[in-house]
């Protein structure tokens, strides 16, 4: 018997049953056709999904995103999503159970700011303050609160939509401290009034603190303010007839301009945080 011989069905197949006998091979140009997966398309791409943006965010991993994106806990510029694998841009608004949140890293810089630069994030402004923090995250921060063109001192940058909100907050805000020079001396009784607390058109004015600058003239004042312009300072002193000469914002809260040259920044320190969070 030779090596083509043989009881049935041991010989050598042949016909059209051939390959019934084949191992299947995944070897090139015989692997199966993968499907592709439409959800994964993206014509931007710095679209991630949203599991992984909460996970980012550091609410929770993205097994559990994906349970509280299915509940309904999570809203993407206002319209609740629940579906598995949506994307979201990074100009979106995303928020979990009702508060904003955000996957980038947290940045807080404080600028000593010069005169000749507005406070504002829009383009075609000119000189801005966004032009001097340039180079200081890449995460996207906006300034807390304004100093006008001409005005200078401290100004906060973060993303923490919660500090924000404490300078923002009318119950309770951050005191912000100017050096205030006048046009000529603030006279004892306009300085009582102010201290006082007074009405403008039938609202009540009022400031922390207000003093004279030590070892300087009268025109020269300290003002405590919680307000987070300085359009404030503005109405209190044209209203007793002051013309302003300078202003300078010297602390917020208990942060200084020390070490910090002007036009220059720094990065909080994380005790500064932690005193900021603490108001």
């Amino acid at each position: 018997m030779n090596r083509h011989q043989g009881s049935k069905g041991k010989g050598k197949p042949s016909g059209r049953g051939h390959n019934t006998y084949r191992k299947t091979s995944y070897a090139r140009g015989n692997a199966p056709i993968k499907k592709k997966d439409h959800t994964s398309d993206s014509s931007d791409p710095n679209e991630i999904r949203l599991n992984k943006y909460l996970a980012n965010s550091g609410i929770c991993s993205r097994r559990e995103a994906d349970i509280h994106i299915a509940t309904g806990l999570v809203t993407v510029n206002g319209k609740v999503i629940t579906e598995m694998g949506f994307k979201v841009k990074p100009s979106d608004e995303v928020r979990y159970d009702g508060s904003r949140i955000n996957p980038e890293k947290k940045a807080y810089v404080l600028l000593n700011k010069p005169k000749g630069f507005a406070t504002t994030t829009s383009e075609g402004k000119g000189r801005t303050v966004m032009d001097l923090v340039a180079n200081a995250t890449s995460s996207r921060i906006k300034p807390i609160g304004r100093l006008g063109r001409n005005s200078k001192g401290l100004l906060l940058f973060t993303n923490d939509e919660t500090i924000a909100n404490k300078f923002t907050n009318s119950n309770h805000g951050v005191p912000r401290l100017f050096h205030i020079e006048l046009d000529k001396n603030l006279k004892l009784e306009d300085f009582k009034k102010i201290q006082n607390g007074f009405k403008i058109d039938g609202k009540l004015i009022t400031v922390e603190e207000i003093s004279y600058i030590e070892g300087a003239s009268k025109k020269e004042i300290g003002l405590k303010i919680k307000n987070t312009g300085n359009s404030i300072i503005r109405t209190i002193f044209e209203h007793f007839n002051y013309d302003i000469l300078s202003i300078d914002c010297v602390a917020i809260a208990q942060l200084t301009k020390k070490d910090i040259p002007r036009g220059h920044w720094k990065h909080l320190t994380q005790q500064e945080l932690n005193n900021l969070k603490m108001l």
